[in-house]
């Protein structure tokens, strides 16, 4: 059989078909859709924005935006739904030096690209003005980026769609953001800021097939859950390949290991597992730094306390 003689019917027939059977599963194109849920008179809606960033490297510091991609959306603060697509926004901009040929391989971004252009900072302000939340997938990294180059970032309440999302619970192996996508039936490009928005709004309205809630809404539950960052002070040198399995990362400004937790049940866990396992019962005092929305995610420090173990 060609299936370049059948039309779009009949190969859609057949990848119906195939999906049905039990040894096969059949990816779908991305395709970016406007509607979601029909909203209904009198329901209160609220603003979020979907953010993605391609850059001239991984430094917040030393490298620099060149492709901003922003998806406004309306949703349903209570049940998580998406309603409809508000604007669409993605701009490319000039860094005034040539792009590393190792990014460009990453998002194909070239110097002739971006060459004499600039991104709208009236306009990004303008779409982030009343959103209630900023989303990104890897937040971390996407956060200190755009509020080096836009304040008003800082001012939002921010969430990140693999961090604030426990996705092993949710019995997926893979935060990847394809990977994700993929579960659901669809794959895409990956790598553009828009593409890369489409994606995560996508996955946004998705039932998480554990918690059977979408997952938007539990993004959003984050927001009310206290976080902190643990700081594993003064820790032992041979206890980090402890640490770093237990989820711990290094930072080497402060010379320190560190981790995020949600909610003090998590803590407390915590607290007691490095007084038994990393300082052996020994006396010492760790760091605690707390969390909120307009923070996290950031290279912006929160509240920090200091506990005795």
């Amino acid at each position: 059989m060609n299936l370049t003689e059948l039309s779009e019917q009949d190969i859609a027939s057949l990848a119906d078909a195939l999906s049905q059977h039990p040894h096969y599963r059949v990816l779908r194109r991305l395709i970016p859709r406007h509607s979601f849920v029909p909203s209904v008179p009198g329901q209160v809606l609220h603003k979020a924005v979907v953010l993605d960033t391609e850059t001239t490297g991984l430094s917040a510091q030393d490298d620099q935006v060149i492709e901003l991609g922003m998806i406004a959306f309306e949703f349903d603060p209570v049940a998580g739904t998406i309603h409809r697509v508000l604007e669409v926004f993605d701009e490319l901009e000039d860094p005034g030096r040539p792009i590393p040929p190792e990014t460009t391989q990453v998002h194909h971004i070239t110097d002739e690209m971006v060459r004499g252009k600039r991104i709208d900072d009236t306009q990004v302000e303008k779409i982030i003005a009343d959103a209630s939340v900023i989303i990104a997938h890897n937040a971390a990294f996407d956060r200190p980026f755009v509020e080096n180059r836009w304040p008003g970032f800082e001012n939002k309440q921010w969430v990140c769609s693999i961090k604030d999302i426990d996705w092993k619970s949710e019995g997926v192996g893979s935060a990847k953001l394809e990977y994700l996508l993929q579960t659901q039936g669809m794959f895409y490009e990956a790598h553009r800021a828009e593409t890369d928005c489409w994606a995560l709004l996508e996955l946004l309205n998705a039932q998480l097939p554990q918690s059977q809630q979408p997952a938007l809404l539990k993004l959003l539950e984050s927001l009310n859950q206290p976080q902190v960052r643990l700081y594993a002070t003064g820790s032992p040198f041979d206890s980090k390949d402890l640490l770093k399995a237990r989820g711990y990362r290094w930072a080497p400004e402060i010379k320190c290991w560190h981790r995020q937790l949600g909610g003090d049940k998590a803590l407390q866990e915590e607290l007691s597992w490095l007084k038994n396992k990393v300082y052996q019962g020994k006396r010492a005092t760790v760091d605690i730094e707390t969390l909120g929305g307009l923070v996290r995610h950031s290279a912006r420090q929160g509240h920090k306390t200091t506990q005795a173990l």
